[in-house]
């Protein structure tokens, strides 16, 4: 076992993410913080809201406080510093408020993800902070990364086919966003999406893996980016970044409980283990 170097270290990109927690260790502030690690930067959170979820669903939700909120952004920003934000799941008005006027007084990048239901459908968005979303939120954003599913709940916009994937990044943009990726995994074929700064354009593509177990996927992805910004990327570089290493937990994703279990943030590391458990199996074989 290899001894880590003594003294002194420079700190690693700081990634802080302001999200619900899952119990299930799936989705949420747990995708993230392991996401942050997988990719090499310090992980931060702000607790927004506890879930009570496993890989059947949401069973319950209880949000906290808007001052709880407040203090933790305030204590982490203020002490530690941040190169990147990434919120998730912002149960009401009130918090996506305070969450986006804290967002507006920080210089560092930020992803938006905008979480309006769970995978399993639960909703986890009151319909009375979507104009919040819309208004206070989304302008705030480096980067605004909806699925089909909540570009309709934002903008009204129905997504059926690649061909309308352009038309809701234009809705998306229209409230303010540098840059919107639209998310289309919900879409029959490769998992593609399309992000815009409404002058440039990247379509990403990946295969579609037969794997339901893929709880997590969009919390995983905006920390992905988050984490790849704080490193100094530029957008589209980040994103491209962030989609390889989603594509390849979606791909490793594993069974957990009776529903859906969530993608592996550690693939690549459980992918060296065993290329290294391998070459170590080879060099012990007797030569012939």
């Amino acid at each position: 076992m290899s001894t880590p170097p003594s003294g002194s270290r420079p700190a690693p990109p700081r990634v802080l993410t302001v999200a619900g927690s899952d119990s299930g260790g799936g989705a949420g502030i747990q995708a993230d913080l392991k996401t942050m690690l997988a990719l090499g930067v310090h992980g931060m959170s702000v607790l927004t809201a506890v879930t009570a979820q496993n890989s059947l669903g949401v069973q319950g939700a209880w949000e906290l406080p808007v001052e709880a909120v407040r203090a933790q952004y305030r204590s982490v920003v203020d002490d530690i510093g941040v190169q990147a934000v990434k919120t998730g799941m912002l149960s009401s008005a009130e918090l996506v408020e305070a969450v986006a006027a804290l967002i507006a007084g920080t210089e560092a990048p930020a992803v938006v993800d905008p979480v309006g239901v769970s995978k399993h459908g639960d909703s986890l968005l009151a319909a009375s902070a979507l104009d919040s979303v819309r208004t206070k939120l989304l302008p705030v954003a480096t980067v605004a990364t909806p699925n089909l599913d909540e570009v309709a709940q934002l903008t009204g916009v129905t997504v059926e086919s690649e061909d309308g994937m352009r038309r809701a990044a234009a809705a998306v943009l229209s409230y303010g966003p540098a840059w919107a990726l639209i998310k289309g995994g919900h879409l029959s074929g490769d998992a593609v999406d399309f992000l815009t700064d409404g002058s440039d354009e990247l379509w990403l593509r990946a295969p579609r893996f037969d794997n339901r177990h893929t709880h997590g996927t969009g919390c995983t992805l905006a920390s992905a980016i988050a984490s790849e910004l704080a490193k100094g990327r530029s957008v589209p570089d980040a994103v491209v970044a962030a989609k390889e290493y989603v594509t390849g937990a979606i791909a490793a994703g594993f069974a957990l409980g009776s529903g859906i279990g969530p993608v592996h943030h550690g693939w690549r590391f459980a992918a060296e283990a065993e290329a290294g458990a391998e070459t170590e199996a080879a060099a012990e074989e007797p030569e012939n």
